[in-house]
């Protein structure tokens, strides 16, 4: 029984009311299972523990949830971002879905229908506080907070669920499962950190060898003092390296391309036709009445904008500031270029505004203005006519514009200003809605800013910007300051069809004639083209560096064979020839593919052993540091504090190796050869300083534990997916 269907029996029939707070609650259909996902088929999105997982299913929970994206975000259409991210939610949660619930099922984790109506009802589960509270102040939305206490309220709860809509019921079911779904996550993760125990003795080795320090000297023999071109290897060594090693070479599967793209930009030919079309548009745009320019510019301008804005001297474009600023209203200008387009000009208005303006406000807001309290139920409309109402007040002097502030402003950021006790005259911005002095320059919105600026002293207006309608008082004025309004139609100089055929053309040649990576290659070099590389490419990969919007040459890359070369490809302004040069799969890397990195580590082996016996021998007849670096001409370096948690020595920035020995070493003592990241180094224990006694080890205990228990929550599910052998195919389809 649902904790809906307990709150039916106990209250009766559900009435409809509006409740805005889970208006924004956030939660698609993806809690929803069932065995049917996973069937093998040809059209699969992946596999998740060796099953496959059908596209037409999958693609029914995306689209699903695609839909309640669009709902909850109030948009028509989602940007391609936000399709992938939902699509990549909706994966994770089948990944979750199947990996995890084996395991709830296995262990017999459950939530009881007495359990959910606590976490519901009783005793709110946090994730249920969050989702009923305003984002922005964290606050329980004044709908479901006891008004002394502001806390959830347990009875407001019941008596929302008395009057939801059927779409408010649906929500809230799904916001059961959702909580439900959360508990079960926690019962889990709480059930292994439960099962975690440090011992005492393991807790007092750590610290012991945490707070035990020494001061050393040693002597560091760089691999790099040998160039690696003169230690020599073979195949044997690099095959000998590379099977008692394979581990090391694991790797997902990746590709690596190399590419030539040929821009798709304009001719000099496309310039020219441009400016020539636009010469037109600017002669009849100097015939323009000024009730026709608006229309007239919309309908013309690529951007279809027509700015409203009055500029200051220096903030329109250079190529026409000065002239704006000295010619007669109508003054056409163009076709000028500028970043690639071509545009028109014309001086529409000009006016005079103060060089700054001392202004306060009263926010009215209203449903659906930005950033507008969840509490806000006013209509634009009433938003509009109380904010002429309260300015007319204000303007006859039939109120007090500070009581007004504190009574009906929605400016939170004002109300909330706080007074410092010790400088109490200090100015606070936006208390009792002063904002002090704001130019044109100021970080405000140009509405509120240009109310203040065009004003006069005394003056009262109301201005509309996103975050409602703000009633502006302007308390002063300084200097006055010259500004125009220009209207400009813009046009992005394209490439003719002419154009992209004959750059097509020239790429389709490159492509046909070099159909293998050897004569790509050859190529590349005979025409010294600007050949670039793409590697480490994986699967579901949606960027690479250079190519917009490449899922369609990764979807290729991986649809095709090593040593393949593709047809020209377009990929926003460029059509691109791409060859496969590399192909890794899943696994343990051949060694052909990481000869170059087993060579180093050859390399670097060689060099270590070759270091060892020449400081072994140095170390004969139990010479000292000193002597040892005088007979290797190394310097001696120190290091005055160092415990088995120091990372660095001076010239190495890693060297586990060797705090691990000085931890095994006694004051005065020499160690064996050391190898280690950088070099080969031995230490000499100048002096220890034991650990501070300690009677028992609690505190280590616990702080251990904790650290160890903050991995649970993400480590688990980490082994568990990989143990799963989860594959992933979207970019095949999305």
């Amino acid at each position: 029984m649902s904790v809906l269907e307990r709150l039916r029996k106990r209250s009766g029939l559900l009435v409809a009311i509006v409740g805005l707070a889970l208006l924004a609650f956030v939660l698609t259909g993806l809690f929803e299972r069932g065995s049917s996902l996973f069937g093998s088929s040809a059209r699969a999105v992946g596999s998740i523990g060796g099953k496959s997982i059908d596209y037409n299913i999958f693609n029914a929970k995306v689209q699903e949830a695609l839909e309640n994206q669009k709902k909850n975000s109030q948009k028509t259409t989602l940007t391609p971002e936000e399709t992938d991210q939902t699509v990549q939610q909706v994966w994770n949660q089948t990944i979750n879905e199947e990996v995890m619930n084996k395991e709830y099922a296995k262990l017999g984790i459950a939530i009881s229908d007495e359990e959910l109506y606590d976490l519901m009802v009783d005793h709110p589960h946090q994730a249920l506080v969050r989702n009923l509270s305003d984002p922005q102040t964290g606050k329980v939305s004044q709908m479901f907070a006891d008004p002394r206490t502001g806390q959830l309220s347990p009875e407001k709860i019941k008596e929302f669920t008395k009057k939801m809509t059927d779409d408010q019921e649906a929500q809230w079911t799904k916001l059961e499962e959702y909580i439900k779904q959360v508990r079960i996550v926690e019962k889990y993760n709480n059930l292994i950190k439960k099962g975690l125990y440090i011992p005492s003795a393991f807790a007092k080795r750590d610290y012991i060898a945490t707070n035990t320090n020494a001061s050393i000297k040693f002597v560091l023999k760089n691999y790099k003092s040998v160039v690696d071109s003169t230690v020599k290897v073979t195949d044997g060594d690099l095959d000998k390296y590379y099977q008692a090693h394979q581990n090391e070479f694991k790797q997902e599967a990746s590709r690596k391309i190399e590419y030539v793209a040929y821009d798709i930009l304009p001719t000099q030919e496309d310039f020219d036709d441009a400016k020539k079309a636009l010469q037109k548009i600017a002669d009849e745009f100097k015939t323009k009445k000024a009730t026709e320019d608006s229309s007239f510019v919309i309908a013309e301008s690529e951007s279809r904008n027509f700015d409203m804005t009055y500029h200051n001297k220096g903030t329109l474009s250079p190529m026409i500031d000065t002239t704006m600023f000295s010619s007669e209203i109508g003054t056409v200008v163009g076709p000028y270029l500028e970043n690639g387009s071509f545009k028109i000009s014309k001086l529409i208005s000009t006016k005079t505004s103060a060089d700054s303006a001392h202004v306060r406000h009263i926010l009215i807001a209203y449903k659906g203005a930005s950033q507008a309290p969840p509490t806000c139920t006013r209509s634009k409309e009433q938003a509009k006519k109380m904010a002429d109402s309260l300015m007319n007040i204000l303007k006859n002097k039939k109120g007090d514009f500070k009581d007004f502030v504190a009574k009906f402003s929605d400016d939170l950021g004002g109300k909330n200003a706080v007074v410092d006790p010790k400088n109490p005259k200090k100015f606070v911005m936006g208390k009792d809605g002063d904002y002090g002095w704001v130019n044109p320059k100021s970080q405000f919105v140009e509405p509120f800013k240009n109310a203040g600026l065009d004003g006069k002293k005394g003056d009262f207006v109301v201005a509309e910007a996103q975050f409602g309608f703000h009633i502006i008082e302007v308390l002063d004025t300084k200097g006055k300051v010259p500004k125009v309004q220009v209207a400009t139609i813009d046009s992005k100089v394209e490439p003719s069809n002419k154009t992209m055929q004959g750059i097509f053309v020239k790429a389709s040649e490159f492509a046909g004639k070099n159909t293998t990576n050897d004569m790509f290659q050859k190529a590349v070099i005979d025409q010294k083209l600007n050949k670039r590389i793409a590697d480490n490419i994986k699967e579901n990969d949606k960027t690479i560096a250079g190519i917009e919007s490449p899922r369609g040459l990764v979807r290729w890359v991986y649809d095709n064979k090593k040593g393949t070369v593709s047809e020209p490809q377009q990929y926003g302004e460029k059509f691109v020839v791409a060859s496969i040069t590399e192909v890794r799969e899943k696994g343990i890397a051949p060694l052909e593919q990481v000869k170059d990195d087993v060579t180093a580590k050859v390399i670097k082996e060689k060099k270590a052993e070759q270091f060892t016996t020449e400081l072994t021998a140095a170390m004969a007849g139990g010479a000292t540091i000193d002597a040892i670096g005088s007979k290797m001409k190394l310097a001696v370096e120190q290091a005055p504090t160092v415990n088995f948690n120091t990372t660095s020595i001076p010239g190495s920035p890693n060297e586990p190796a060797v705090m691990g020995a000085v931890s095994a070493l006694k004051a005065k003592s020499l160690s064996k050869p050391i190898i280690g990241k950088e070099g080969v180094v031995v230490v000499f224990v100048d002096t220890k300083t034991d650990a501070p006694a300690q009677k028992d080890y609690k505190s280590q205990q616990t702080q251990e534990l904790t650290q160890l228990g903050s991995r649970v929550d993400y480590e688990v599910y980490d082994a568990l997916k990989k143990n799963a052998n989860v594959e992933e195919h979207l970019v095949k389809f999305y």
